[in-house]
């Protein structure tokens, strides 16, 4: 099965894309001449700043470039293809996984182009596949706009938990190798990552990396960590946390001495806090609040939005510290709501509400009016920030233009 290009007499590539591919079923089709292979289709999307690539039997294969789906090719993806994936992707334990689950997570890796985190699943009686596009070498990693200031106090902390949080597809992972780079650069440690799959390749420097995959290196997040407190570890990356096991366990290696940096899905600093606590058992949440409290070091939550014309996509982020007076916040669940009063006072401590970092994207044009208003908690907030903008740019407000 190849990926071919097809080009009728006459017709030439439009748009982004040089020109159109499609899935052969078989060789010889007279209207497709010329061709390139699955590699190649992928080298492409990197070469466009693809973020994803959907295959799913039935439909074209699907890129979303700067946040949307867009089709690269005319033709359907048939299912005898997507099956040909299980072959080239997967090891034999892969291929056991996804016989006995109907799904599988896997990394997979292209020497001179980059890693693919990639989910292969079943629907409909087919299989398709999704590939999220990792890019593993330093210069992207300098894309994570985190200020500088903000980078150096997480990296040179010696012990507690830092969360980045943030929906699917928000660069939590890019940022998490960002903070990891700059410790493995700056300082002498050890250092455990445990993912599910590994994303980004880290080359030791002043520090030694250890890299564990979950279902090839470890049976499970919380499994590999309480090993990993076994393996003299200075700094430990978490992947996820999802359940208590993982929660309880990376909560015991900040209260221990460890410097633990996790993610976690969840919108903002205030929702990141509650969904800690909800993780554990009721009769539990007295106790891991307080533990929670005490070594929290900082929370960053980031959504990406697309730059103002259409030239891809920025990060808006909310940045939360563990002050003294962010702390004692946390340790009363009736005062949490007041996290964002503390956020927003503490501006010169480093720390930042998401609508604040909307209102500054939008003052720098770098984002449109409307997709902060979309993105924004507070959309009444975020229009008052952005009339006070408007004012001091001297040009039209939103409420005189709509």
């Amino acid at each position: 099965m190849r990926v071919t290009r097809c080009r009728r007499e006459g017709e030439r590539g439009r748009g982004p894309w040089p020109a159109v591919y499609a899935f052969a079923t078989r060789a010889g089709v007279g209207r497709y001449r010329g061709g390139v292979n699955f590699h190649d289709l992928l080298r492409m999307l990197v070469e466009r700043s693809a973020s994803d690539l959907h295959l799913h039997a039935g439909l074209p294969p699907l890129a979303r470039i700067h946040g949307k789906l867009t089709p690269v090719a005319e033709t359907r993806v048939v299912p005898a293809f997507t099956e040909k994936l299980v072959d080239l992707m997967c090891d034999e334990r892969q291929k056991r996984a996804f016989a006995a689950m109907h799904q599988v997570d896997l990394a997979y890796s292209v020497a001179g182009m980059g890693r693919f985190r990639v989910n292969l699943f079943r629907q409909r009686g087919s299989i398709s596949a999704v590939l999220r596009i990792i890019g593993s070498d330093d210069s992207v990693l300098q894309l994570v706009n985190l200020p500088p200031e903000t980078i150096a106090y997480f990296r040179d902390q010696e012990k507690g938990i830092v969360l980045v949080t943030g929906p699917t597809g928000s660069g939590k992972s890019t940022t998490l190798a960002r903070i990891i780079d700059e410790i493995n650069a700056v300082h002498a440690k050890m250092i455990v990552t445990i993912e599910d799959p590994i994303e980004y390749l880290h080359r030791s420097k002043r520090s030694a990396i250890v890299q564990r995959e979950i279902g090839m290196d470890a049976v499970s997040f919380a499994d590999a960590l309480v090993a990993a407190m076994r393996q003299d570890p200075d700094v430990v990356m978490i992947g996820e946390i999802r359940d208590h096991a993982t929660a309880a366990a990376a909560l015991s290696a900040a209260q221990t001495g460890h410097l633990v940096f996790a993610t976690m899905h969840t919108q903002d600093a205030a929702r990141t806090i509650n969904r800690m606590m909800e993780l554990f058992p009721p009769h539990e949440r007295e106790v891991a609040r307080i533990l929670f409290a005490e070594s929290l070091v900082g929370i960053v939550s980031q959504r990406l939005l697309p730059r103002a014309g259409g030239s891809g996509r920025i990060a808006a982020m909310e940045i939360l510290r563990g002050t003294l007076r962010i702390r004692d916040l946390v340790k009363d669940e009736e005062r949490t709501g007041e996290v964002y009063d503390a956020i927003r006072d503490s501006r010169f401590d480093g720390m930042q509400l998401f609508d604040d970092h909307l209102a500054e994207l939008y003052a720098q044009d770098a984002i449109s009016y409307e997709t902060a208003m979309h993105a924004a908690t507070s959309a009444q907030q975020f229009k008052l920030a952005a009339t006070q903008v408007d004012l001091e740019r001297g040009r039209p407000t939103v409420t005189q233009w709509g």
